[in-house]
């Protein structure tokens, strides 16, 4: 890097942790350090979850998913529109789950469920989030370490310390440090503040990729240079695409719908000054990501084009040569075999590939083929060899952005692309790092400990237990080994959890007949098929491979395989393989939700004696506040209706509707309607060429949602301010309850019955609690 990367990187890192630093004024109890004291409005809610779904790791895992699939895959991700707008506009489990005014989730299972289900729940959730989030920051280290090329140990003192480790640990303690400062109140600044600076990055890349990366004659042509049945740019032409294909989204549409209410905890999901409030966030959500879908889309497609166009082969063959040296120095521990590695790869010449003239590409023979069969050859086709070259290939794929970067991206614009993705690593870690604490405490820790903790202790805990959170993300990321894409890997870890919670989140909010047997059959289920699933394909090409072949079972077993599956090919397809598990992390994941419905539903039936109350946990009717009210004048027929569908009532105001009515008719009308329905039917009537496919990407994932960007951003920027503002006013003459800690009696939470003395059942020592 040079002087002037580094001044662009440090001076705005720099006024984000004095933020975080600021932000312990605004600290007076439990509800503010958890919640930010729900003072926060929609627009810094919505700016601030722009960096929090932001990542390294969703980067790099996005470009690994491109590389293998295109962007041909994501035009059926149209499929997911009409439900994400729903879900904003009626504010699905969100709401409710505002409503209940629950610190941590575990809070709303103890007041829905029991106090026993809240301590298992909990548990199962970290455990979960802990092993998935275990690889984030070996990800975002290896990632810095390969785009700066720093070596593998540096010398201090005489002593070889672990580039690795050094990495590591600066990463979790810049996320430690935010965490430490404010909790859910720095997140929230840091994220708002973070999210109103990456805005004018994401433009100055989409002007750089635009003016230096042809899309028609570099970007389009490697897209359409694919077989028949692998497209990258026809989504009609992709049936005979793995692992990523539209059976995983049938799997993600499932899991959308299902698990919208799993992952609510930390930061600004339950921060919001009502559940209006925090419903309008999400609405506003669906205008933020025009940049930063764009920013994957063009990053993707630098790293496909640079890789495999003959405009950049010799730059391809130094990106690859170096690439495969560095994983071999990393996990091959024998000099020897680290040098046949190098001298195999030193021999392959470089390679052009002339589009239209040489044989399409696939998935099975491509650019990268000969360097991953190279080093194959070296470690050999045995049980540990096939083990080492999983891994390989893995981190072979996960390295390709870096790397690529390093090769590309000039002074200046360098510095660029490393704050931003410094600041996209600090709002990921400290968002999972506080989640994990903030469960473990609120419902692991305090559900045992009989007295309230004073605000001061409370707190105190959180951030210790944040830091034992941060320990065990450091051990993990040298222990943790991540054999398969990171979408897929994080997939089957949290699948642990999603896989059973799901109808337990959405029985519990939406229905009285839900119950806590109903709610652990559905979890345990989870735990026994996905976890069933990690063991499997953990240990497949080490041990359970060899011992298959070892007894003469492979083959009778890929009959099964494949005869059990034959019915959903060419969608699913189980095919013996030495090298990774045939039945892949998405199959898994949708095997698990449907048992943990079925079984949520069928117990709860059975065991349900009496319904629940859901009006006095969502605080409705006669548990609702008692104000006066002007007379609402409600819609009636076909406005009634359309207001229905727009998920627009009695709260909404003039400005609320208009952004209601706008989401909902560019979501429905233009991107549903008419990107995706329209042009299915036109493809039905008179299918498509590729150039028709490449126009039409050209349009509608970066002409159009690049307008849309730059009208939001500067609307985002404006609003984040005005709400940041008015945010640190609150949070200034904010009352603190110190009852409003999270713990619950007797199915009610215990700031609601101290505010409702004669909700309060009388202790023996005549004190209400």
């Amino acid at each position: 890097m040079s002087s002037l990367d580094w001044i662009i990187l440090l001076l705005p890192l720099s006024l984000v942790f004095f933020m975080a630093y600021r932000s312990r004024r605004y600290i007076h109890g439990v509800a503010d350090y958890l919640a930010a004291g729900r003072v926060c409005g929609r627009y810094v809610i919505a700016v601030s979850d722009i960096t929090v779904g932001l990542a390294v790791v969703t980067l790099v895992s996005q470009v690994e998913a491109n590389y293998k699939t295109g962007i041909a895959i994501g035009f059926w991700s149209g499929l997911l529109m009409p439900i994400t707008m729903l879900f904003s506009l009626t504010g699905y489990c969100l709401y409710r789950y505002r409503e209940t005014r629950a610190l941590s989730i575990g809070q709303f299972l103890e007041m829905r469920y029991s106090r026993s289900l809240r301590i298992f729940a909990a548990t199962l959730r970290t455990f979960s989030e802990t092993v998935c989030n275990m690889i984030v920051p070996a990800v975002s280290a290896r990632f810095f370490i390969y785009l700066l090329g720093l070596p593998y140990h540096i010398s201090i003192f005489g002593r070889e310390i672990s580039t690795f480790a050094i990495v590591t640990v600066t990463v979790l303690t810049m996320a430690l440090f935010i965490i430490w400062c404010g909790g859910t109140v720095a997140l929230v600044i840091t994220d708002a503040i973070q999210a109103l600076m990456a805005y004018p990055i994401f433009t100055v890349f989409v002007f750089y990729i635009l003016t230096n990366f042809s899309w028609f004659s570099e970007i389009a042509p490697v897209m359409a240079d694919r077989v028949a049945g692998e497209s990258f740019l026809n989504p009609f032409d992709i049936e005979s695409l793995r692992d990523f294909n539209l059976f995983a989204l049938l799997v993600t549409i499932m899991s959308r719908i299902l698990n919208q209410g799993s992952w609510i905890g930390a930061g600004s999901s339950m921060a919001g000054r009502t559940p209006h409030e925090q419903k309008m966030a999400g609405v506003l959500g669906e205008w933020r990501n025009g940049f930063s879908l764009i920013f994957y889309f063009l990053i993707g497609a630098i790293v496909l084009t640079t890789l495999n166009h003959a405009h950049f082969a010799s730059k391809a063959r130094e990106i690859r040569a170096e690439l495969c040296g560095r994983v071999a120095d990393e996990i091959v521990a024998r000099p020897e075999v680290r040098k046949q590695i190098a001298d195999a790869i030193e021999a392959l010449p470089e390679q052009i590939h002339r589009i239209g003239t040489n044989e399409p590409l696939s998935q099975q023979s491509n650019l990268d083929s000969p360097y991953l069969d190279s080093v194959h050859e070296v470690l050999g086709d045995d049980g540990s060899g096939n083990a080492k070259f999983q891994e390989f290939r893995t981190l072979y794929h996960q390295l390709m952005l870096p790397m690529t970067m390093r090769h590309v991206l000039p002074v200046g614009l360098f510095g660029l692309f490393m704050l931003l993705m410094v600041m996209l690593m600090i709002s990921t870690d400290d968002s999972r790092i506080f989640s994990g604490a903030l469960t473990t405490v609120q419902d692991i820790i305090m559900p045992f400990i009989s007295t309230s903790l004073s605000p001061q202790r409370h707190i105190l805990l959180v951030r210790l237990v944040s830091i034992g959170i941060g320990i065990a993300f450091f051990c993990g990321s040298f222990f943790m080994a991540q054999l398969d894409y990171i979408n897929l890997f994080c997939i089957i870890t949290t699948s642990i959890w999603l896989g059973g919670a799901g109808p337990m989140m959405i029985g519990g909010l939406y229905t009285r007949f839900g119950t806590t047997a109903g709610a652990y059959a559905s979890l345990i289920s989870g735990i026994v098929i996905s976890g069933g699933g990690i063991l499997l394909q953990r240990y497949w090409a080490g041990l359970i491979y060899p011992f298959l072949a070892k007894q003469g079972w492979t083959e009778p077993v890929g009959v099964l395989l494949e005869t059990v599956s034959s019915p959903l090919a060419p969608y699913i397809v189980w095919q013996m393989d030495p090298v990774k598990f045939p039945i892949n992390s998405n199959e898994i994941f949708f095997l698990s939700m449907v048992t943990g419905i079925i079984l949520y539903c069928g117990i709860s039936f059975l065991t349900c004696r009496k319904p629940f109350n859901l009006d006095r946990m969502l605080h409705r009717g006669i548990y609702g506040e008692r104000q006066e009210q002007q007379p609402v004048r409600k819609a009636r027929g076909v406005r009634a209706l359309l207001n229905r569908l727009a998920g627009i009532d009695e709260q909404y105001s003039h400005g609320d509707k208009v952004i209601a009515w706008s989401v909902f008719l560019y979501a429905f009308g233009y991107t549903f309607m008419g990107t995706f329905i329209a042009v299915i039917v036109w493809n039905w009537l008179m299918p498509w060429p590729l150039e028709y496919w490449s126009y039409y990407f050209l349009t509608v994932q970066l002409l159009v949602p690049s307008v849309v960007a730059a009208i939001t951003s500067v609307w985002f920027l404006i609003g984040g301010i005005v709400d940041l503002r008015r945010m640190f006013r609150d949070l200034a003459t904010r009352i603190n309850n110190p009852f409003d800690n999270g713990m619950v009696e007797g199915h009610v939470s215990l700031a609601d019955k101290m505010a409702s003395p004669a909700d309060c059942p009388q202790r023996q020592d005549g004190n209400t609690q």
